[in-house]
């Protein structure tokens, strides 16, 4: 008799990004597909793909292309976007450009000011965010969020906490929408 133990496969992609505002909403619609196939739960995958946004958003405003050829975007000029859940449920969503002339830092915006919000915001949604620089030149900034427990299922029983409604079952709840 054998035994077969069962196991989270991690969840990752990593995709080439056109440098540009083209392809954030292309990365955005593929994380979320790909978070959401893979059972995180839907205000994670909402955070991430925010994330995502803002990072890509910065990479093209401050950071200069990655070498051109990057694998599927052709001799185009492109940065990275990279997601991956781990084994132990922590999601890391990174952006990789060709470096710009300054580091990635929080700002203090001024209320009417357009812009500069962006690492704020990352850092208010991420447990936790940094900046990784390559001997390349490449500069990677990565922002984790604290693990996820994936849904097993999309009944609405696995979509709501029914255990902070003592008393409330599945099926009345149901009933009532009927």
């Amino acid at each position: 008799m054998a035994l077969v133990v069962a196991q989270e496969v991690p969840t990752s992609s990593s995709m080439a990004v056109p440098h540009g505002p083209s392809g954030v909403g292309m990365a955005r619609r593929r994380m979320r597909e790909g978070l959401g196939m893979s059972g995180v739960p839907e205000g994670v995958v909402d955070d991430a793909v925010l994330v995502l946004s803002e990072l890509l958003s910065n990479a093209c405003r401050h950071g200069r292309p990655l070498r051109a050829g990057l694998p599927g975007c052709g001799e185009g000029e492109a940065v990275r976007a990279a997601w991956r859940v781990d084994e132990f449920g922590r999601l890391t969503v990174e952006v990789t450009d060709g470096g710009g002339p300054t580091r990635p830092l929080p700002a203090t915006p001024s209320v009417t000011a357009r812009g500069g919000r962006g690492l704020n915001i990352i850092r208010s949604l991420a447990q936790d965010w940094g900046v990784r620089d390559e001997m390349s030149g490449e500069v990677t900034v990565w922002a984790r969020f604290a693990p996820v427990a994936r849904n097993r299922g999309n009944g609405l029983g696995d979509r709501l906490d029914l255990g902070a409604l003592p008393g409330l079952e599945v099926a009345d709840l149901l009933d009532d929408l009927a």
